[in-house]
Order: C-alpha cells, then sequence, then structure tokens
C-alpha cells in the first residue's frame, strides 16, 4: 500500500502516543513452528510471518528479516544457515586489489534476494494498517563481509583504493536492491550499518557515509523512507557524519547512550532505540523488560523525536512472553502519562 512516507513520519513525531517501532520480524518462528533455515528460503513464510507478528502486536510499521548474509551471498560469499539462529557470512571472497576488480556485482534476485524481494510483496499486499519495511545491510557493512570484517579495519589504512572499489560494487548493487523492494510495495528500508560504528569517526567519513547517502539520494523520496541502523559503540561519536546520510529516520542499538544520541541528533528526524534485544527480549523476564523500557521512556519520551525500540534485530528464539511485556510496557507508560 502506498504511503506518503514523509507525511508519517511527521505525523509519529507529532503524536503525543507513540507506536513502538521494534525490529521484530525472526521471533514469528516461533508462532509458526517452523526453523530459522525454513523461514529464510521461504518467502510466503516471510510474509506469512510479518502477518502474524502485525496481528499480535501494536507496532508502528512491519519489518522484514534483517537478515545480513542475503546480500554477501549474491556476491559469492559462504554461509552459515542453522536451525534456530540467523545466517551468518563465513568466508570472504575479497583479499587483494585484483579480487576487487574482478568482482562482480550480482542481479538483484540473485541468491536468496528473490525470496526476500517477493516475501515484501506478499506482506505488502496483506498487511494495509501499517507501513512495511523490508532490510537491507549498509555498504560498509557489506563490503566488510566480502572481505572480512577484520580485515577490511586494515585495509582502511592500508589499501584504500581496495575497500573503495569493493564497497562502489557494494553501493550499486544496494541501490538496485533497494530500489527493486520499492518497486515491489515497501513503503521504505531500514539499513543496517553496524560495522561501521566500530570506525573512527574519519574512517567512517570517508568509508561508510558518502556510500550511505548515495543510497538515500537515489531511493528515498515522499513515499518511500530509508531508516538507517546503527548498533556499533562508536555512533555518538559520529553524530554528524550519520545525519548527513540524509536518511528519514535513525535507528541506534544498545551500546550507547540513547538520551545522549537525542541530545545530538537532529530534533526533526526520528530517532528510535534501544531496548538490549540479547540481554533483554532474548534472555530478560517479563518483569526485567517493563523495568528497562519503563525507565529508557521516562528519560527519552520528552523529547518529542524518540520513538521507543528494540536496540537491534529481536533473536529468534526470544520468548514472546518477553516481547508482549515489551509491548504492555509501552501502553503502561502512556496510560499512566495521561493519567498524572
Amino acid at each position: 500500500m502506498k504511503r506518503n512516507m514523509k507525511k508519517w513520519m511527521e505525523e509519529r513525531k507529532a503524536a503525543p502516543v507513540k507506536k513502538a517501532f521494534p525490529i521484530l520480524s525472526f521471533p514469528a518462528v516461533q508462532l509458526m513452528g517452523i526453523s530459522v533455515k525454513d523461514l529464510t528460503g521461504d518467502a510466503s513464510a516471510q510474509a506469512r510471518g510479518m502477518k502474524l507478528v502485525a496481528e499480535r502486536t501494536d507496532s508502528a510499521a512491519s519489518v522484514s528479516l534483517m537478515d545480513l548474509s542475503v546480500e554477501a551471498e549474491c556476491f559469492g560469499a559462504k554461509i552459515r544457515i542453522s536451525e534456530d539462529e540467523v545466517p551468518t557470512v563465513t568466508e570472504s571472497v575479497v583479499s587483494t586489489q585484483e579480487e576487487a576488480d574482478a568482482l562482480a556485482v550480482p542481479p538483484v534476485g540473485s541468491g536468496r534476494t528473490g525470496i526476500y524481494i517477493d516475501a515484501i510483496r506478499q506482506a505488502a499486499e496483506e498487511i494495509t494498517d501499517r507501513p512495511v519495511f523490508a532490510g537491507v545491510i549498509g555498504p560498509y557493512s557489506l563490503a566488510g563481509r566480502l572481505m572480512d570484517v577484520t580485515e577490511i579495519m586494515i585495509q582502511c589504512y592500508e589499501e584504500p583504493e581496495m575497500v573503495h572499489t569493493v564497497l562502489r560494487k557494494a553501493t550499486r548493487f544496494l541501490i538496485s536492491y533497494c530500489r527493486a523492494y520499492k518497486e515491489c510495495g515497501a513503503n521504505g528500508v531500514v539499513i543496517a550499518e553496524p560495522l561501521a560504528g566500530v570506525l573512527s569517526p574519519a574512517l567512517e567519513e570517508e568509508f561508510s557515509e558518502p556510500y550511505v547517502r548515495e543510497i538515500v539520494e537515489s531511493v528515498q523520496d515522499d513515499s518511500f523512507a530509508v531508516i538507517y541502523h546503527n548498533c556499533g559503540n562508536g555512533t555518538d561519536r559520529m553524530t554528524d557524519s550519520i545525519t548527513a546520510t540524509g536518511a528519514a529516520a535513525f535507528h541506534f542499538g544498545n551500546a550507547v547512550d540513547m538520551e545522549e544520541m537525542l541530545r545530538k541528533m537532529p530534533k526533526d528526524k526520528l530517532v528510535m532505540g534501544n531496548i538490549d534485544p540479547a540481554g533483554q527480549f532474548r534472555n530478560g523476564t517479563p518483569a526485567s523488560i517493563r523495568q528497562e523500557t519503563l525507565a529508557l521512556m521516562e528519560k527519552c519520551c520528552r523529547y518529542d523525536n524518540f520513538v521507543i525500540s528494540s536496540g537491534c534485530d529481536i533473536p529468534p528464539m526470544s520468548k514472546w512472553e518477553n516481547i508482549d511485556a515489551f509491548f504492555d510496557a509501552v501502553k503502561e507508560f502512556y496510560e499512566t502519562k495521561k493519567q498524572a
């Protein structure tokens, strides 16, 4: 369903009661009684999972799987898919400038990208009461998986041109991938760029920001929003650069102080985060997640542009009683404020 996403963002900012926007999709496997492996290989299962999550939760939007192996797999990287964990890249494909030059940009639809695009197409037809966002990896985070996440940091200093070569190709692919999501009915994408969060501010400005900005400028318009996600622990030192990407909204992980991020980020852009996905959603209790959610909202909801969320993608086997407790706490917070 096509929406004016610029207006939607403005309405969310102005709303006195703001619905939560967690990155919630993988725990649908528990609702369907299937494995993560089954989910990542079946478009209809993904769409059905998104629909079930939307029916169960009062979320601001529906977000697809945040599977950061999909794009790297298209470029030839080997991945591991297990029954209960999110797929991961196990082997890189670029270690020299020659290999970077020879790296072919795959067509969108290759590998499992065709499955993920079809899933969003189906989900967008079924979920009409809230926006539908696809998940994609960021350019530096993709390059890191193609070169090895440790090796790329070394090469930023020793072989920067090799890194830029891979980044240019990654960005070209990601622009096409985002456009495919746009064409199939998505209202936007969440671009996950966590690997950039461990760079120095200067390196992030060179190796991440311009490439993210190119993607944003190529695909974002009034009907298609880009949400920038970074769960690295260095994001509080690079807020100016992150803002310069031009994304419509920003989402941060629990490694940073959310209130500090709100002080630094633009007041006219939605800023989301950042309940611990592993510590609370996966391993916490309904009581602990209620306490953490209420405490964070008490600190941050005085900022009009704050939206409560998970700090990152909620793990597949996170307890639904914890997820339900999170939404209950959000509702409790606003009801208590209304009565005060």
